[in-house]
């Protein structure tokens, strides 16, 4: 397929001083004259100029001059390489659909190809609706997908006029057919979100970490990250200090670090084939400092990539298993510990027979409540979903 149908080529004047040796500007081919070859590379970063879905305009209002991937790009170039080999394309920027439904298609004909050939797209928009359009291009998969999202609120309003960019997630439910498993939805703020709104996410059994849980722990973060097929950030889940680059701003949320750290347990998921950073304006960000820290982020991400462990045959000798005895149902549970990265999966069996049984990713601590005799949340969530 001729991928470069899609995309604007990126202007060589704005990066001709980013390629210094050892910076990742050095070792990025970009789409300016020339069309990437990506079906060799391991990640392909794309820009989407697309506004519309937070705003009533009839046209996308980002500009070259105020793109988000290139105030990104800008900065995220003279970021030192890390230690991994970096085979990474750069594709430009994907052309705007004449309608905001057909930017949502372009994007899901792109993340389908790319995922396809085992290239990860790093999407740099634009509004978080476009997060329907990254999920759509795994429905050619056919079987169930993981999604998580950091967002300080969960896009998922029953509210009619509100904006798509404020119920894309109730799109993504009530799409068909509807292969989404899972959800992980990490720091949300309760003022942020309607009751009904958290009510409807229990009762599917999806998992919900307010932002002060990612503060008292983030280390727990990771196994809601680690199963995920894809990923999408709002950068309004950071707290305007370090991202003062969207509106409405808010004092509260993510720290820099905590950002870079989910990108990082993001890279290194093994089942992990796409990102999304959304929502970042540069015309708020004055000192760009917004586009420093998504730099980061994306770095930490690309980092971790290349430390993946490729931990997926559970009766491989690299794993040590573990069987946990209950008085009651279940009679016994059963955890898997990794040798090499020493994380943790758990086990789940289905309620009904022929089913078959779930290895989820879980924490120590999963491990260590299941040796009191109390039950994981995990088992409890992930069993109700598979039945």
């Amino acid at each position: 397929m001729n991928l470069s149908i899609f995309f604007e080529p990126l202007n060589e004047d704005v990066f001709a001083k980013l390629n210094k040796p050892r910076t990742l500007g050095a070792y990025v081919t970009r789409f300016v004259s020339k069309f990437p070859d990506w079906r060799g590379a391991d990640i392909a970063i794309l820009g989407v100029n697309e506004t519309r879905g937070r705003s009533n305009e009839e046209e996308p209002v980002a500009t070259v001059a105020t793109s988000p991937a290139r105030a990104v790009r800008k900065t995220l170039y003279t970021l030192h390489k890390g230690s991994g080999r970096c085979k990474i394309v750069d594709l430009g920027n994907l052309r705007a659909g004449i309608t905001l439904e057909d930017t949502y298609l372009r994007l899901k004909e792109i993340v389908e190809v790319l995922i396809s050939h085992n290239t990860i797209p790093i999407i740099i928009g634009g509004s978080h609706d476009l997060e329907y359009g990254q999920y759509l291009g795994y429905e050619h998969l056919e079987r169930v997908v993981n999604m998580v999202t950091v967002d300080s609120s969960v896009d998922m309003t029953q509210d009619t006029d509100a904006m798509p960019n404020k119920k894309q997630l109730r799109q993504i439910l009530m799409h068909e057919p509807n292969y989404l498993f899972s959800l992980g939805q990490i720091g949300y703020q309760s003022y942020l979100v309607e009751p009904e709104v958290m009510a409807t996410l229990e009762k599917l059994h999806f998992e919900a970490y307010r932002v002060g849980e990612v503060h008292r722990n983030v280390q727990e973060m990771e196994p809601v990250v680690r199963v995920a097929d894809l990923l999408t950030f709002d950068i309004s889940a950071i707290r305007y200090q370090d991202a003062p680059g969207y509106a409405p701003t808010n004092p509260f949320g993510l720290t820099g670090e905590e950002a870079c750290q989910i990108c990082w347990y993001a890279g290194i998921n093994d089942t992990l084939t796409s990102l999304g950073i959304y929502e970042y304006d540069p015309e708020l960000d004055e000192r760009g400092l917004t586009a420093m820290t998504i730099s980061t982020m994306i770095w930490y991400f690309i980092e971790g990539f290349y430390h993946r462990k490729n931990e997926v045959d559970f009766s491989s000798k690299y794993f040590t298993k573990y069987a946990v005895a209950f008085n009651d149902e279940p009679d016994r549970m059963v955890f898997y510990k990794s040798k090499q990265s020493e994380k943790w999966w758990l086990e789940v069996e289905a309620l009904s027979d022929g089913k078959g049984s779930r290895i989820i990713p879980c924490s120590y601590e999963d491990y260590l409540q299941a040796t009191k005799g109390e039950v994981p949340n995990r088992w409890i969530v992930t069993q109700a979903r598979i039945g």
